[in-house]
């Protein structure tokens, strides 16, 4: 074909090269290093006759995993074991188990505790009393050990006749060694470093933390402390008055104004209401912080519990840090969603008859949505702030199918509130009615003033507010959803000798309501004239028909009949009144 492109004949040299340079990597990454090949091929041989075994102290990491535990030393991490989990193990206990064993033989040197409970240890005082002596199995375990010089302490490491490198405490109150742990094969793997090596680096860390264990547990050092802390106490108990004070103070401001505020005195201005508002919502998180603060310097004037009383005031900080975030996505959710909405409120596309109508459900959609928003960030806050508490973060599979077993209890204990949510989001969906609208459900009549995920809330006639469940109803009446109509019914009495001249009439009125100015613009059409709807022993019933703008039915109906009963009085043509019935008795 003329003018067509033809491809060339020749492909370009730089694809030819790519494509052996792919294969070359596809070669090779298929055969593997020379050296990797004939290992395999070495362990894989059935022929070859098994070695000794390796030395586990110099022998190189095996493939596998390792799990590891700290070890601390008063609640503060000094170590970190290892344990094997793929791979051979023996009778050797896990990182945790092991970590546990170490943190109870270096508690000895520091913090002796006792092998016994509360009420072992009075039944046992009881049974002394009882039968005397002074042996008690429930004495602390190596009492002395803990009280005496702290610098006396002296970290040692020895290796054992099979190859094993052990780390144990030389104090003066003891006339053997106290064995603390035994560096093994996965402790030094994991380091990359030699046992010995690993067991030096242990024993000065160890031996200065030991130390310093025992120095902060003298009586002059714990009174040292306990001052320093009742000092801090009473400098934040001050504080913490002061500023409760001041918000009680901000309060009383804020109802005072609230009191002027009804009575019609507006002494005070809108922004200065919001301004006494957040002062005082941040001088009570100010309180409860010192007070968390207060309870935190409590816990560490004992001896180890440091770390425990910095996670009091860490995670109350970190969880109004993350409801703060939260609350500012929550925002940001909230004006997006408003965006989209007023967007798809304002759409050009939809007709003019309509517009009114999605401007009405415009406020159901945004308020729905804002609710919806603002519960999605607090469960996501409070599931936020859950997982980072250690224990619920570190749960195993089965809190997870114990959780799971939860939330299908509780979907089953709330399946009403379910089926509610569900109804709420139809209704928001199928726009059976919106804030706004007057509608009949379940037997009751009124103003639509809400509409939420789960109930909807109805303002009658009497200004009661009924409120009723989403999935309570299956038949809705809307009187006002884009129009609204009445039939309007006048009867006339049998006594009207020209009904043809009656039914002129009325329709000459209606042409007068279509023409005035004031009510013209809430016809939608101008009102049919149905003629004769019924006859009865009363009268004849005369029907006209109104289609109105959404909400103005009422008001229109009821001048039509006013206007209709005038002018029917003045044409002579009388109105049923039941004189048929009395004349004929």
């Amino acid at each position: 074909m003329p003018g067509a492109p033809r491809w060339p004949r020749r492909r370009p040299r730089w694809l030819a090269a790519l494509a052996v340079l792919l294969a070359a990597a596809l070669v090779l990454g298929l055969a593997g290093p020379p050296t990797a090949m004939a290992a395999a091929a070495t362990t894989a041989s059935p022929s070859t006759a098994p070695g000794p075994p390796p030395d586990r102290t110099t022998a190189p990491l095996a493939l596998g995993s390792y799990e590891l535990a700290k070890v601390r030393i008063l609640g503060i991490p000094a170590i970190t074991v290892a344990a094997p989990v793929v791979g051979p193990q023996g009778d050797a206990p896990d990182a945790q188990r092991r970590a546990e064993v170490i943190e109870g033989n270096l508690r000895r040197l520091y913090a002796p505790t006792s092998p016994c409970s509360d009420s072992e240890w009075i039944a046992e005082w009881i049974l002394l009393q009882v039968l005397g002596g002074k042996e008690r199995a429930c004495a602390p375990a190596i009492p002395a050990v803990s009280r005496g010089a702290p610098d006396a302490l002296v970290v040692r490491r020895r290796q054992l006749a099979g190859g094993e490198v052990v780390l144990e405490a030389l104090v003066p109150e003891r006339s053997e060694p106290l064995p603390l742990l035994t560096v093994t094969y996965a402790d030094a793997a994991l380091n990359g470093i030699t046992a010995w090596d690993l067991a030096g680096r242990w024993q000065e860390r160890l031996q200065s933390r030991l130390r310093h264990a025992r120095k902060v547990r003298q009586p002059a050092a714990l009174h040292r402390r306990w001052r320093i802390i009742l000092g801090l106490e009473l400098v934040l108990l001050i504080s913490t008055s002061g500023s409760f004070l001041l918000w009680r103070r901000n309060r009383r401001h804020r109802e005072a104004w609230l009191v002027a505020r009804r009575q019609g005195t507006s002494r005070r201005l809108e922004i200065r209401r919001q301004l006494h508002q957040f002062l005082g919502l941040l001088l009570l998180l100010l309180v409860l912080l010192q007070l968390m603060v207060m309870l935190a310097l409590a816990v560490m004037a004992v001896p180890g519990e440091v770390p425990l009383g910095l996670e009091l005031i860490r995670q109350p900080i970190l969880a109004a840090f993350k409801v703060l975030v939260m609350g500012l996505i929550a925002l940001a959710g909230r004006s997006l969603a408003g965006f989209l909405l007023n967007q798809w409120a304002d759409s050009a596309r939809v007709p003019v008859e309509e517009q009114a109508r999605r401007e009405q459900r415009h406020r159901s959609l945004v308020r729905v949505s804002q609710r919806l928003i603002d519960l999605t960030s607090l469960l996501l806050a409070v599931g936020w702030i859950l997982l980072d508490i250690p224990s619920v973060r570190s749960g195993s599979s089965s809190v997870l199918v114990a959780s799971g077993a939860l939330l299908g209890g509780l979907a089953l204990a709330f399946q009403g509130l379910l089926r509610d949510f569900a109804a709420g989001m139809a209704v928001l969906v199928e726009d059976r009615y919106a804030i706004g609208d007057w509608v009949e459900i379940a037997g009751l009549e009124g103003d639509v003033v809400d509409v939420g995920v789960l109930s909807t809330q109805l303002r009658c006639l009497d200004q009661r507010v009924a409120v009723i469940q989403n999935s309570a109803f299956d038949r809705v009446v809307n009187h006002t959803k884009l129009r609204s109509g009445m039939l309007v019914n006048l009867m006339v009495s049998h006594r009207c000798q020209d009904i043809d001249r009656a039914l002129a009439v009325v329709a000459a009125e209606l042409h007068g309501f279509q023409a005035d100015a004031d009510w013209a613009p809430r016809l939608l059409v101008p009102p049919l004239l149905r003629g004769v709807s019924a006859t009865g022993p009363l009268g004849i019933t005369l029907s006209v028909l109104l289609t109105t703008v959404a909400g103005e039915q009422w008001a229109c109906s009821r001048e039509l009949q006013r206007r209709l009963v005038v002018r029917l009085r003045q044409e002579s043509i009388p109105l049923a009144d039941g004189l048929e019935l009395a004349a004929r008795r």
